[in-house]
């Protein structure tokens, strides 16, 4: 091949050079990847992004691998496209692992691709966004990659708290891989075409006896509503970048900037007289704690995450008045809404990264306790439950919480209270905190007055009700100033828009100090 001496042919040769890296594996491989109903990894960049704003980085960049044949094997850009642009009119930066070279394996420059962009997206103020499609350490580079990964994996932590990290399984992420992605904030999966696992299937069976394939032990199901490891399920590419663009509506760019107000013509003053009846009566009767959410937060605003794991908690964005909340809500129809491990998991997770972030956190309350039994124990649930007090007593950002019905012992006192912090406590005329239910409690205190009297169910009733009425009212709880206010259920929205903007400028001080031991 001549080498170009004009500018024109100097031109040519650019051209020519780009044409090359934008074809990454070739042809036949991107069809492969088309017959898998995968994307190829400029195609998500180009769906993920606002029209024509990506800036592309280190599109030339090859391997220096010279073993095993590879010095006859170098594609452009090494298989992953990296750069910048923007979501919504917001910066963002961005890589994106190309299956179609050398299967997305990752080499030395590979990762250095990776980190330069991580380290400008922190410079920068962005999210940083990985879109994950990768047969894992390319094992002709040995040790290079494994090095490679350990860059990534520090970047990840460094950058915690600072800027949003995002991850898209869209393909496989095996072995060492899955640790970046389990160290950023929210992590999104396709069904049937990505997954994550630590060993594969070939090594379990050796090592166990059991037979599984890639989607049992590590898909996107599993990851949703089992392990927890993941946020968000699609079941397309360009759904799973539709859910991601979503998702940054709801975030600031970084952790000195608050999430982006929208005017909303959903009024701040708007009442719900519908929900002065939403309460059962009957106080072991399930009711839809998401529907109440939606009836309060602004109209088609309610964005929940994980909303296939630990179903007897709700953690979801939304906005009231404009404004970014998270919503923590105990959910009546799974487990009565009482706290379990993954539940305590889900929320010390979501309330820290609110915190992170800027992000004031509004707590609807109905918990009976935490989940009894002994796998439950042995599993961790002190520790595990430790975290959810841990992440509010740490927390800054305004915090508003919401009685709706029960609120029993412990998981009185680590749901958003008064006692952890809570800026704004409300109740309705339906809450009851106490040590434990009525039922409980009465069968405890008033055992021999039960014992001993002519009609013990008529005894039992009359004390039950008695203690409601006197241990368990709300008002008891108002008298001592751990609820600000009894209100009506038709006024949680106006009553929550009003705190939460009188709490704008909230200040709080903590103790200097390296950082917390968080209870892991």
């Amino acid at each position: 091949m001549s080498v170009p001496t004009t500018t024109q042919e100097k031109l040519a040769e650019l051209e020519r050079r780009e044409s090359e890296a934008s074809l990454g594996g070739g042809a036949k491989r991107i069809e492969a990847q088309h017959a898998k109903g995968k994307m190829t990894a400029r195609e998500r960049i180009v769906s993920l992004m606002d029209e024509d704003t990506f800036e592309e980085f280190d599109r030339f960049v090859v391997h220096r691998c010279a073993d095993f044949g590879m010095d006859r094997q170098k594609i452009p850009g090494d298989g992953v496209v990296t750069g910048h642009g923007k979501v919504d009119g917001r910066p963002v930066f961005v890589f994106s692992q190309d299956f179609t070279v050398f299967g997305g394996s990752l080499s030395g420059p590979f990762g250095e691709k990776v980190c330069k962009v991580m380290d400008l997206a922190v410079k920068a103020g962005a999210p940083i966004i990985g879109l994950n499609d990768s047969g894992g350490a390319r094992i002709q580079e040995g040790v290079i990659s494994l090095g490679s990964y350990g860059e990534i994996f520090r970047r990840n932590v460094l950058a915690s708290g600072v800027v949003p990290q995002i991850s898209a399984i869209m393909g496989p992420c095996a072995g060492g891989a899955v640790y970046s992605p389990a160290i950023t904030d929210f992590i999104f999966m396709v069904d049937q075409t990505s997954y994550m696992h630590i060993t594969g299937p070939q090594v379990i069976k050796t090592v166990t006896g059991e037979e599984v394939t890639s989607e049992t032990v590590g898909g996107a199901k599993v990851h949703n509503s089992k392990s927890g490891v993941a946020q968000f399920i699609a079941k397309t590419d360009q759904q799973c970048l539709a859910d991601v663009r979503k998702l940054l509506s709801y975030l600031p760019q970084n952790w000195e900037e608050k999430a982006p107000e929208k005017l909303s013509a959903d009024s701040a003053e708007r009442r719900n007289p519908e929900l002065d009846e939403f309460i059962p009566d009957n106080y072991k009767s399930p009711y839809d704690m998401k529907k109440l959410i939606k009836t309060v937060v602004d109209k088609d605003s309610f964005f929940e995450v994980a909303k296939q794991f630990a179903k007897n908690m709700i953690t979801a964005f939304a906005r009231l008045g404009g404004m970014v909340v998270g919503i923590v809500a105990n959910n009546p129809m799974f487990l009565a809404g009482s706290l379990d491990i993954d539940a305590s998991r889900k929320c010390s997770r979501f309330v820290r990264f609110c915190d992170a972030f800027n992000i004031p956190v509004i707590t609807f309350v109905d918990v009976p306790g935490f989940l009894p039994g002994v796998q439950q124990e042995y599993g961790g649930i002190i520790t595990h439950g430790s975290k959810v007090i841990y992440a509010y007593c740490e927390a800054t950002v305004p915090l508003i919480t919401v009685i709706t019905r029960k609120a029993y012992g412990g998981a009185y006192d680590v749901m958003g209270s008064k006692h952890h912090g809570a800026d704004v406590n409300f109740a309705y005329p339906t809450a009851e905190i106490a040590v434990m239910g009525p039922e409980g409690a009465v069968n405890i205190v008033f055992r021999k007055e039960i014992d001993q009297a002519s009609d013990k169910a008529q005894a039992y009733q009359e004390l039950v009700a008695q203690y409601r009425a006197k241990v368990a009212s709300p008002y008891k709880a108002a008298e001592l100033g751990y609820i600000d206010e009894i209100i009506r259920p038709r006024d949680t929205r106006a009553k929550v828009i009003r705190a939460l903007t009188a709490l704008k400028n909230k200040r709080t001080w903590r103790p200097v100090r390296r950082h917390g031991n968080i209870p892991l």
